[in-house]
């Protein structure tokens, strides 16, 4: 029975997570601008100047949200191979969920009584936000190519 000392950790340069974490981000951002420009004119055809930016606040708090999660696990993932890996990944991630969660309640006391706000628009917007958001999600992740072992070269890449 060997009594060494150190821990060895692999070194890891990145995360295999990272290609999808972008991926996700990017089709987000499509997802975002797609919210808005439709939000928009249907926010304006409802409620003119008013919807339309009721429009715009929603879809920049759903692009808010949907972002700092995806964010958070990329910044997380740059610690990979570091002996505490596993506790700052947990940190990094449920501070950025938590930060999210002060930001709901700040926009929501804050905007709950702005007349300028159409809160039926805004709120269709925020929630095709996040539906749209976990439906990018589910669709990335299901169409990744990842290993069954983390960090590996696979063939043909």
């Amino acid at each position: 029975m060997s009594t060494s000392s150190s821990r060895s950790t692999p070194a890891v340069t990145g995360s295999s997570a990272r290609p999808v974490f972008v991926r996700i981000l990017k089709l987000g951002a499509i997802l975002a601008v797609a919210i808005a420009v439709i939000g928009g004119v249907v926010g304006f055809l409802v409620d003119g100047e008013r919807g339309l930016l009721s429009a715009l606040v929603g879809t920049a708090m759903a692009i808010l949200f949907t972002g700092l999660t995806a964010a958070s696990i990329l910044v997380a993932n740059r610690f990979s191979g570091t002996e505490f890996f596993t506790a700052i990944f947990f940190a990094v991630v449920m501070g950025a969920w938590i930060v999210k969660f002060a930001i709901f309640l700040v926009l929501v006391f804050l905007l709950r009584d702005a007349e300028w706000i159409n809160p039926t628009v805004m709120f269709i917007c925020i929630i095709a936000g996040v539906l749209g958001s976990l439906i990018v999600d589910v669709v990335v992740v299901a169409t990744s190519r990842m290993g069954y072992v983390s960090d590996v070269t696979l063939p043909g890449e």
